[in-house]
């Protein structure tokens, strides 16, 4: 029997979702047309009917979009879904045509300057979509973009390495306090907003306060960038491009609208992927494949000196490489301990669910553990709440299953390929970038010129944040975890 409310059933259940599977919630049936015997319902290959004295008829089934549900987080709130109407590819369009407007009348102090941020892996989705290395999709993309009257485009390597950094601090400085206490990941808004509904005060003190890096490239953007154009943050349009419906609300959170800004760090997100299209859709609109549109450097205003590359990989988890830094970073400051480059963690009792620990002195002393996907998530919090979870002391938790580089939103096979394919296939172009050292010299300029220092009272209120605990109302498409 199934473990989910009646209200909402996937189809062959499991962590990854292929094409063939159908999240579904039922529909108001005309009762006045039922007989007053009854009517009996019979299930086929090609769907449901009910089976009356009027006869047969098949039963209807709707979809459930964005507006029903944010991917894994569960039920959104009607708030939550005024909110997210804002973060769409007619909303960003309508935007860049008043901006166009705006130029012609040549009102240059009514323009907004339009800055997108891309992340690594919709570059990778959409690189194996187009068959082109990933330089090469985020030079296209970029050109194709400019093309749409974008001022700025970005990618997150910046704020990738702030909150690693931020991350690795926030972990020591737990653990001096209590060598006992877990600390879960903060990174993923799915799995942070499934705390906040379904846990609440109990889950939220184990989680990390360090934001995720799409929030911390927008404070780079509203403020940092702002202040080298000489503009006020509020005539800035941030969009981010990312594998995950989730960012969506993470962006609309009221903890990330600056009141001396008066706007949301992230105006508007979008996604690759094509069951809600809109990156590729827009391409599509275009009649042009991405390799056909100029090519153009991505932008890098945050020093002189660019990176040699703009595309960067982040250790080997495929979502931020949580766990893997943090651990060698924690070996090393709290054990003087020197960790080998590529850590080999243990898989447990499924392929998302890996540990590592470190020995001193016949003891354990460090135990972290990687759980992506939500049935490895509910294990874990049962550990928790019956006392067990201090037996890791950092977890990397994601809500998609192989974590980021699978996404919600990223763009999925066209033909039968199973989504575990094509994940490995994204993993494989993963490893070919080069990687990246969070502590590096464009990184500390930022804390110098931006942040007055790392560890400051400045870069705990502009990186860190807090959460809440929902209350959340039961609804008809409530799942019980």
């Amino acid at each position: 029997m199934s473990r989910f409310s009646g209200a909402l059933q996937l189809t062959d259940l499991d962590d990854f979702i292929t094409p063939s599977q159908e999240c579904i919630k039922p529909v108001t049936v005309d009762k006045t047309a039922t007989s007053k015997t009854g009517a009996k319902i019979t299930v086929q290959e090609d769907g449901y009917y009910e089976e009356s004295e009027s006869g047969k008829q098949k039963l209807q089934k709707v979809e459930i979009t964005l507006q029903d549900c944010l991917a894994c987080s569960g039920c959104i709130t009607s708030a939550e879904s005024v909110l997210i109407t804002q973060q769409s590819e007619e909303e960003l369009l309508k935007v860049l045509r008043e901006n166009a407007k705006v130029k012609a009348t040549g009102d240059m102090e009514q323009v907004r300057t339009i800055v997108f941020t891309i992340a690594t892996q919709p570059l990778l989705s959409l690189a194996h979509r187009y068959q082109l290395s990933v330089e090469e999709t985020a030079r296209h993309l970029a050109g194709y973009f400019r093309s749409l009257g974008v001022d700025y485009v970005l990618c997150t390597k910046v704020a990738d390495d702030l909150a690693l950094l931020e991350c690795q601090q926030e972990f020591v400085e737990r653990y001096r306090d209590n060598e006992e206490l877990t600390m879960l990941s903060s990174s993923c808004p799915g799995w942070v907003c499934y705390a906040e509904k379904t846990h609440g005060n109990f889950i939220l003190p184990y989680i990390a306060t360090t934001r995720s890096p799409q929030q911390i490239m927008g404070v780079l953007v509203k403020q940092f960038l702002a202040e080298k154009l000489n503009i006020p943050g509020s005539r800035i349009y941030h969009v981010t491009v990312m594998p995950c419906y989730d960012k969506k609300l993470e962006a609309s959170r009221m903890d990330f609208y600056s009141e001396v800004n008066e706007s949301r760090d992230v105006d508007c997100v979008i996604t690759s992927g094509q069951r809600i299209v809109e990156v590729e859709q827009m391409l599509n609109e275009d009649e042009r494949s991405l390799s056909e549109h100029e090519a153009s450097d991505l932008d890098w205003p945050w020093s002189e000196q660019r990176p040699e590359s703009m595309i960067w990989s982040h250790e080997a988890t495929l979502s931020g490489g949580y766990a893997e830094h943090i651990f060698k970073f924690a070996a090393k400051e709290l054990f003087n301990e020197a960790p080998p480059t590529e850590l080999s963690f243990k898989q447990l009792r499924n392929r998302d669910f890996r540990e590592i620990s470190l020995e001193k002195d016949d003891k354990t002393v460090l135990k972290f553990a990687i759980a992506n996907g939500f049935r490895n998530i509910q294990n874990l919090v049962q550990k928790l709440k019956r006392g067990k979870g201090a037996s890791y002391h950092f977890v990397e938790v994601m809500a998609c299953p192989s974590g980021c580089i699978n996404g919600g939103a990223q763009v999925r096979p066209t033909t039968g390929q199973h989504v575990r394919e094509l994940t490995q296939q994204l993993e494989e172009l993963y490893k070919k970038l080069p990687r990246s050292q969070p502590d590096n010299a464009h990184t500390k300029l930022i804390y110098r010129d931006f942040l007055d220092g790392s560890h400051t009272d400045k870069s705990n209120e502009l990186l860190h944040t807090c959460y809440h605990a929902v209350e959340k109302l039961s609804t008809a498409l409530n799942i019980k975890w």
